[in-house]
């Protein structure tokens, strides 16, 4: 026993040789090269110091912490576009902050917002690609919030989409970033815009008062697809903006959806509904919605069921542009895409739907009453709810905002013709959509 204990030790007696040897050696090597570095520094060859350890703790950092990017916006009226931009935006870093312009800036700026700050801020906090929002944000990134960005926030990149954005002297926005090589570009969403969608709701109002009145057939098709047969070569209609053309793929229902299936067990919600220019009051209704149980279904009726309830001039969004707005919605995990009016008991059974529900605050408060009620089947089945809504915003809330500020609506949009029209012009391909 004793032989293999004297062993032992002389093992261990040469093992930390080995180690203080080893240690001597890197130490060794440490010191030659600082010396190395501070010779080179003396005599004005090389990088300088501070760079070599700023370079240093940057890659150490970055192996520590997520990757947070930043994206700012006046997001009102928030639509499909905005989502996704967010979710490009989202893609180029591990966490992404969102800055909401206030409401004072944006009426400096550009006009009277269409939804007040608070609304704006549920929208932004809706969107399931957002991990954080800074409200109250400049309008333009001047140099000090640039670096409160950077060192407060702790952000890498700031993305912003193709469409230049310019200081009214014309000088680049995002010079300072760039320069600094934290800057990133996304590509801008084609055939939407908020510019847009007051633009379609102008061209409403203005169909109306004229007397000149349409069918289903004409106006709401025109509309809700993103154009109209008089200015179907792209042009403006006068006094308004150029109304765009959305073209939707599959690839972009794929980039939205969540992919999720439910479980055996999984209690599934239903809720249905138009989802016209989604809004606040659609996000807060989704949100109670999902606390219900453990998967939220979401019918969207097709174009002409909105339009035979709610008249030729609606929706404003198509079926595919109001799909993708409730596919970007953190509570929403399924949709169907062209849901039927009635909730029949088939149905019920195919989706394994366990409680169907329905807020307070909708644009069709009597359709309980008709003979013809939509929910007879889950009420029978005892298996249909009303929820409370969170707020009292419909679509027709929305719309009766830009009807009351006519006047303010189209120079606002007069004013953003220009930018508009530029940028489809000089438009390029951004790849990586």
């Amino acid at each position: 026993m004793g032989s293999n204990d004297d062993g032992g030790s002389a093992c261990r007696d040469v093992l930390e040789k080995f180690v203080r040897s080893r240690y001597a050696s890197a130490m060794l090597l440490a010191g030659f090269v600082l010396s190395a570095s501070v010779i080179a520094l003396h005599i004005g060859h090389g990088p300088t110091l501070p760079s070599l350890l700023s370079g240093f703790r940057l890659s150490g950092r970055r192996r520590k912490r997520p990757i947070r990017v930043y994206m700012d916006g006046c997001f009102d009226m928030m639509h499909y576009g905005h989502c996704n931009a967010l979710r490009q935006a989202r893609a180029l870093g591990d966490e992404l902050v969102v800055g909401v312009v206030s409401d004072e800036e944006i009426t400096e700026n550009k006009g009277p917002p269409v939804t007040a700050m608070k609304e704006r801020m549920i929208m932004v906090g809706a969107v399931k690609w957002v991990d954080e929002i800074i409200p109250d944000a400049p309008y333009a990134i001047n140099e000090e919030f640039m670096y409160k960005l950077f060192n407060e926030y702790r952000i890498d990149y700031i993305i912003h989409g193709d469409d230049p954005c310019l200081f009214p002297d014309g000088t680049d926005a995002y010079a300072i970033a760039k320069k600094a090589g934290r800057f990133k570009q996304i590509k801008r969403t084609e055939g939407v815009s908020s510019t847009d969608i007051v633009g379609r709701m102008l061209l409403c109002v203005r169909e109306r008062t004229s007397g000149d009145h349409h069918t289903h057939s004409s106006l709401q098709r025109q509309f809700s697809h993103g154009h109209n047969p008089r200015f179907d070569d792209g042009r403006s209609p006068q006094g308004g903006t150029r109304v765009s053309h959305f073209l939707p793929t599959s690839q972009r229902i794929v980039q939205f959806s969540n992919r999720k299936v439910p479980g055996p067990d999984a209690r599934i919600i239903y809720i249905d509904g138009a989802f016209d220019l989604f809004h606040a009051g659609h996000a807060e209704i989704l949100r109670h919605a999902r606390a219900l149980g453990d998967f939220l279904l979401v019918g969207i009726h097709t174009d002409q069921t909105v339009s035979s309830s709610q008249g030729a001039h609606r929706p404003i969004m198509n079926l595919h542009e109001r799909s993708l707005s409730i596919l970007a919605c953190r509570y929403v995990d399924e949709v169907i895409i062209g849901a039927p009016r009635v909730v029949s008991k088939d149905m019920i059974t195919t989706f394994n739907i366990s409680l169907v529900v329905r807020g307070t605050v909708a644009e069709n408060m009597d359709c309980l009453m008709e003979k013809s009620n939509p929910y007879a089947a889950p009420m029978s089945m005892g298996i249909f709810q009303t929820i409370q809504s969170p707020l009292d915003i419909t679509t027709s809330t929305i719309i009766k905002r830009i009807v009351a500020n006519h006047e303010a609506y189209q120079k606002r949009n007069e004013k953003k013709e220009q930018s508009e029209r530029k940028y489809y012009e000089n438009k390029t391909c951004v790849s990586g959509d």
